[in-house]
């Protein structure tokens, strides 16, 4: 029996237009099927991007799969092997069966000429694709219900394309086991092949990377403090150490790969850029912000800081600083620079001053909740981590301890919920130093002791965190540079 005719597998579907045929080339998937019946090596040189489901006969794709599946596990993939796997489908006894497959064999091209009719198998998909999503464009804005508005429509345009250009597909659905234990298992590897064994990125503080094994992708982390405990300061210096050590390596598909450090866009709602680069350029350079500032620094200091600036301009952190930032552009640029740049962290100071956009609610909680549920679906669709500063409520300052928990976020609502991680800042010398004593007296001499003791020291404490267990990190804290560190191990104190 020959082979089916393309005209005879490309009749329209339930749901298209007859007399408008979706783009495909049913030749070119015949002429893969066959290169990989005929040669199962011709797999290896296929790429990541294409899958089953790029094929536009079914059948072709059901085909292609348990190709994959027999060659993924070791085994031979070819035409009698095969066709056990679908001795019970319609539409395989329907094309011929194994003469079918025979035929697929008996007419393979040139094993060279497989990754050619991949790609143009990928491109074909993301072609139907594109002109279904261009299809429910078109009809949405017909739509004028009210309840939609333009803005949310050109949103979700904007996220079904950006889905489509990342992974091939607008909506993965089902992901099967074996898919899902592959990536837990690369994840692991990676892990292991990393210093410290880290499994996501790591924020530069040795034992905060001990405690909760770097920032994992996916994962919307919380970090709240009351003001002056130094959020945006812990928050800038996660994201220039990761900025600062960004490495990447080049894929066989010509994307680029980070292997070490990444790239960082970093939403100041509250913090001008120029501000923001002045707390960096004070870390970077060792002197104070302050002095800075006021222009305070001697010819050698200058030579310093503009040394640390010609060191640091390259590393790749993206500052946002617009003020009332909606969620919808937040998200929206977010996924513009992952695209166009690529995207390994994304840092939003603060999450009470984002906005919702039109239509806003008298109620807060439910604001802030629907903004961290955002947040978290932003941060498992770029598959990067999202860590959100949060403010917390007063009710931390009528406590005689003041370290903070949970229930003093505020407008918690679902913050602790949505969050993978919320962990707190919390600095004793803070608290101590607005009760000084009167000088000359017992009092001061003993308050000065606590002083020495706590100076310089700054407290993470994690109240949640879904990878590991909870606790608390003791770092370091230099309040002119406003840098936190790691805690020299002099044996006074416990690091963990």
């Amino acid at each position: 029996m020959a082979i089916v005719p393309a005209l005879d597998l490309r009749m329209p579907q339930d749901d298209e237009p007859h007399h408008n045929h979706a783009p495909a080339n049913i030749e070119a998937e015949q002429a893969l099927l066959g290169a990989l019946l005929y040669d199962n090596a011709v797999f290896e040189r296929l790429g990541d991007n294409l899958q089953a489901r790029h094929f536009f006969e079914p059948f072709h794709g059901r085909l292609y799969g348990a190709i994959e599946t027999s060659i993924r596990k070791g085994q031979l993939a070819e035409p009698i092997l095969i066709a056990e796997q679908f001795a019970r489908d319609p539409a395989f006894e329907e094309l011929g069966g194994l003469r079918y497959l025979a035929n697929l064999v008996d007419r393979a091209p040139p094993s060279t000429h497989a990754p050619d009719y991949a790609r143009a198998i990928y491109d074909l998909a993301l072609r139907r694709d594109l002109i279904r999503i261009g299809q429910e464009i078109a009809t949405g804005a017909q739509t004028t219900d009210g309840e939609t508005s333009a803005r949310d429509q050109i949103e979700a345009a904007e996220q079904q394309l950006y889905a489509l250009a990342e992974t091939g597909s607008v909506s993965q659905g089902f992901v099967p086991f074996a898919d899902a234990l592959h990536g837990a298992v690369a994840m692991a590897a990676e892990a292991h092949a990393r210093d410290g064994g880290l499994a996501g990125l790591s924020t530069g503080l040795i034992d905060l990377d001990q405690k909760i094994g770097g920032l994992h992708p996916s994962d919307l982390v919380i970090l709240a403090a009351r003001p002056s405990m130094g959020k945006t300061s812990l928050a800038c210096n996660i994201a220039f150490d990761v900025a600062r050590n960004f490495a990447w390596e080049p894929r066989p598909d010509g994307t680029r790969k980070t292997v070490s450090g990444g790239v960082v866009a970093f939403f100041s709602l509250e913090m001008s850029a120029e501000q923001l680069a002045m707390r960096l350029l004070a870390e970077a350079s060792g002197v104070s912000g302050d002095r800075l500032r006021k222009g305070e620094i001697d010819a050698m200091e200058f030579g310093r800081v503009r040394d640390a600036a010609l060191e640091i301009q390259e590393a790749p952190l993206y500052i946002d600083a617009t003020g009332g930032l909606s969620l919808a552009k937040l998200t929206a640029r977010a996924r513009r620079l992952k695209r166009t740049t690529g995207l390994d962290l994304i840092m939003v100071d603060y999450l009470q001053l984002v906005t919702i956009g039109s239509g806003s609610s008298d109620n807060r909680v439910q604001e802030v909740s629907a903004i961290t549920q955002g947040l978290k679906a932003l941060a498992k669709e770029l598959s990067v981590p999202v860590i959100a500063l949060s403010q917390l409520s007063r009710q931390v300052e009528n406590r005689e301890d003041k370290r903070p928990q949970l229930s003093d976020l505020r407008e918690s609502g679902s913050i602790e919920q949505d969050a993978d991680m919320v962990m707190f800042i919390y600095r004793e010398s803070y608290y101590l130093s607005r009760t000084e004593p009167r000088e000359g007296t017992e009092e001061h001499f003993k308050w000065q002791e606590q002083m020495d003791q706590v100076r310089g020291l700054a407290e993470i404490v994690i109240g949640k965190q879904r990878h590991g267990p909870i606790g608390t990190v003791k770092l370091s804290f230099h309040e002119d540079l406003t840098k936190f560190g790691n805690l020299a191990r002099d044996g006074r104190y416990d690091p963990h």
